[in-house]
């Protein structure tokens, strides 16, 4: 990923992300391997106030995924929490 040039890559091709999609992606590798509370990653990303309750940080996720493909398993759902963005690969406990 780089923030200058606004680009990800996966395996040498470029992914097209929406700004929103960059943002989310850039925030939660900031945070890598902490999990963040949905309402963190809607403040920071979306400016949202915390009384906000939306979906549309769930679709952004499913979206990001999809996009990068084997990487998107690194972004795991922490159920009744929010998100994780794992620097490696988790493995199977």
């Amino acid at each position: 990923m780089s923030l200058v040039e606004r680009t990800v890559r996966v395996d040498g091709a470029e992914v097209p992300l929406t700004r929103l999609e960059f943002e989310l992606l850039a925030f939660l590798l900031k945070n890598k391997d902490r999990v963040l509370k949905r309402v963190e990653i809607l403040e920071a990303v979306w400016k949202y106030p915390q009384e906000v309750e939306t979906r549309t940080l769930d679709k952004h996720v499913e979206t990001l995924r999809r996009k990068l493909g084997d990487s998107g398993r690194r972004l795991k759902t922490i159920h009744g929490v929010g998100y994780r963005f794992f620097d490696a690969e988790p493995t199977a406990a």
